[in-house]
């Protein structure tokens, strides 16, 4: 069958689909995107503006007709730190339901962290052993850690990398007191963590997913994505420390500039190697191994696992997902 992810985050409203069925590899057969900034849009008050809200229903409405016209039978649609986050979400919610007829549910970060941690599971196997995954979003770093499918333990940080840039940053590029102090709130951000990761033993395997770690892999040395999605790819604390030293002195206009780094997100991708750095330095992690699945994929592993085949729509799964980590 045909399926659409519609992922609604912090910085993008990125439509993916694929054709799939139960037990076999999800195969992508389009991808397109619509750049909002969500997160930037929040008002002082903490409401998603009138206009950011506007933006929101011109970018679901645009991603239902692609799905339509691509002959998706049925579309997954959620939002993440950004709605989940806004005041007002709850009326967002209800004028996209209005406006589009897209039912936009909202995951937590511990979802989010569990739904990624089972599209890494499925991409490496269970040879695989005992696995420790990070994800840096835009408003929020997940990290689950387990030996099953279901992780023992799956945490949200409010430590993403355009939540960090926004917060921590007044500088473009930021001043070195900045580089310094953020390095150093991070490490202690980063304390509790790092116990509850250390008393379920070492991992076998450590990987990271997300646009910034594979614009920082690709930074430092990895393969371009036209390689194909089997190729190793891997991120060292050495190779990143000497790139932080490089980028942190650049503009984001001039990081825009660099290969695998998209004029989106260039504004946030200093924050977000602090963030990846002082996470490796809390975890004792030499290197990181870059997974090409992530949430978008988990979401719809988690659809066919369920749903045998198309018994049940992608909108009232993720909420039945959502409702069942609850209790």
């Amino acid at each position: 069958m045909r399926l659409g992810v519609l992922d609604v985050g912090s910085n993008t409203v990125h439509l993916l689909v694929v054709d799939a069925h139960r037990g076999a590899h999800p195969t992508p057969m389009h991808s397109e995107k619509s750049v909002l900034r969500l997160a930037e849009q929040l008002t002082p008050g903490g409401e998603l503006s009138k206009a950011g809200a506007d933006d929101l229903v011109t970018a679901v409405e645009s991603a239902k007709e692609a799905a339509a016209r691509l002959g998706c039978e049925d579309v997954m649609a959620f939002a993440t730190s950004a709605v989940r986050e806004a005041k007002n979400s709850a009326k967002v919610l209800a004028r996209v339901a209005d406006r589009t007829g897209v039912d936009l549910q909202v995951l937590s970060g511990t979802d989010e962290a569990r739904l990624t941690f089972l599209a890494v599971r499925r991409w490496y196997g269970w040879s695989a052993g005992q696995l420790l995954v990070l994800d840096i979003g835009g408003g929020s770093l997940e990290i689950a850690m387990g030996r099953d499918e279901e992780p023992v333990l799956a945490e949200s940080l409010p430590l993403g990398a355009g939540r960090t840039t926004r917060t921590r940053f007044k500088h473009d590029p930021p001043t070195r007191s900045e580089l310094v102090a953020t390095s150093a709130w991070l490490d202690d951000q980063l304390t509790e963590l790092a116990r509850k990761v250390t008393k379920w033993g070492e991992p076998d395997r450590v990987v990271a997913t997300s646009k910034t770690f594979r614009s920082l892999a690709r930074l430092t040395g990895a393969a371009p994505s036209a390689a194909g999605p089997r190729v190793r790819r891997t991120l060292t604390d050495t190779a990143l420390r000497q790139l932080l030293a490089f980028i942190s002195r650049m503009p984001s206009a001039d990081l825009a500039q660099l290969e695998g780094v998209s004029s989106s997100r260039a504004h946030q991708l200093v924050a977000g190697a602090l963030v990846a750095q002082a996470t490796m330095r809390a975890l004792g992690l030499p290197e990181l191994e870059i997974c090409p699945w992530a949430l978008r994929e988990g979401v719809i592993l988690r659809r066919l696992d369920h749903s045998n085949g198309a018994d049940e729509t992608g909108a009232a799964l993720v909420a039945r997902f959502g409702a069942q980590e609850d209790r």
